[in-house]
């Protein structure tokens, strides 16, 4: 029941993140896209009230006449639209999930026994745990700090984006190096996120209801505070693709197992940020097709890196050209069926991983191609918790039916 009653809850959590997630991404491009297409007002009167510009469009059987002013208009309503609580509710909600699935058991999941750091392979279920905290901490006051100090008054964002750049590709083989495959992966983009939301914690929200203030006591708000959120919305939106990426990374273990996978995974928040770039110029008029190109040729890249190589490993030299289900069966059974099973025995499982069950013989046949796959990343068993030897792995390599 308790494995159930987690399970369920996870599935809860899960819909709640995807919907506020779609909500605040799909309100923050929006926004993205209602600033980049705005054209200075045709009309003096306009132009006289304090529009900076405007937007006409059409959608759902209406006309929209979007404007945005430069300095306060003559009237601001009290029923202001704000946007901040997706964003909030989009993070609690992951971090929840996070906590719900891998921090609840960090020696399975976080825990990269493999690990070339001797620290990193042989911490504690807790000490993963704090590390983890430790990591996302770290990773929004470093991108925190470069902001503040290499663009505080948003006159150096060119530079400022080449350094975020540079942090991302840190973060990414710090995250590898330290958490498993899959961990790294969304711990990656839960930095990401991260930073997201607290950027519109701790400044744009803040800095909006500070030009509100001023602008209804009838002082000129403060345009450092205008031009602060504009530097971080521009971050938020370059930061989605990639995000949206790596949180649907865990389904596929050829990005996260392979060996430079901090390599692999750099070339698609770069590959994100580039197509994003194609679309925020888009909305500004400006068709520039080699934004995605760049884009499409860093996943191709990516691709080729973690091409599974033709040939087998060297250490299939120690086993048969080739082996049956007589000596694969064994190997499984002891190593995957307390996980893979119709009811499983390893604590935490309600149902087997991805409906796969190892019950039978035909099972396991039906599974052999992705069998072999896993196990030869090293991605299962997952973080090897049943102690697969590395001679079972040659073995299963080398398995024909």
């Amino acid at each position: 029941m308790q494995a159930y009653l987690l399970d369920f809850g996870n599935f809860m959590l899960r819909w709640l993140h995807v919907i506020a997630a779609i909500a605040w991404i799909g309100e923050s491009i929006y926004f993205v896209m209602l600033d980049n297409g705005l054209r200075t007002p045709r009309a003096a009167e306009e132009r006289d009230k304090g529009v900076f510009g405007e937007m006409w469009a059409v959608h759902g059987g209406g006309f929209y006449h979007n404007q945005k002013y430069a300095t306060a208009p003559a009237k601001l309503p009290e029923d202001l639209h704000w946007s901040f609580w997706k964003a909030y509710t989009t993070w609690l909600s992951g971090f929840a999930l996070f906590v719900l699935l891998y921090m609840a058991s960090p020696s399975f999941y976080l825990v990269n026994p493999n690990a070339s750091w001797g620290w990193a392979a042989n911490m504690s279920g807790w000490q993963a745990n704090v590390v983890t905290l430790l990591f996302l901490l770290g990773g929004w006051v470093l991108y925190n700090e470069l902001c503040k100090r290499i663009s505080p008054n948003m006159t150096r964002d060119g530079v400022l984006s080449v350094a975020v750049a540079v942090m991302m590709v840190v973060v990414s083989y710090l995250s590898t190096q330290i958490f498993s495959g899959r961990a790294a992966f969304l711990l990656t983009g839960a930095v990401m996120a991260t930073a997201m939301s607290a950027n519109v914690f701790f400044w744009i929200i803040p800095g909006q209801r500070r030009m509100v203030k001023a602008m209804k006591a009838g002082e000129a708000p403060n345009p450092l505070d205008g031009k602060r959120g504009k530097q971080r919305s521009v971050h938020n939106t370059y930061f989605t693709l990639p995000v949206v990426l790596l949180m649907i990374s865990n389904h596929y273990s050829f990005a996260y197992s392979h060996e430079h996978a901090w390599v692999v995974m750099s070339l698609f928040i770069f590959a994100g940020a580039l197509i994003r770039q194609f679309f925020v110029l888009m909305h500004a008029g400006k068709i520039q097709p080699a934004y995605p190109v760049a884009g499409t040729a860093l996943i191709a890249v990516a691709f080729w890196i973690a091409m599974p190589s033709v040939g087998g490993n060297a250490g299939q030299a120690q086993v048969p050209v080739s082996v049956g289900m007589a000596e694969v069966q064994p190997i499984i059974e002891s190593r995957c069926v307390a996980c893979h099973a119709s009811e499983p025995t390893q604590q935490g499982f309600n149902a087997p991983p991805a409906g796969l069950a190892y019950d039978t013989h035909e099972q396991i046949l039906q599974q052999r191609h992705k069998i072999q796959e896993v196990v030869a990343s090293g991605y299962m068993p997952l973080g090897n918790i049943t102690g697969m030897t590395e001679e079972e792995r040659d073995t299963i390599a080398t398995w024909s039916p």
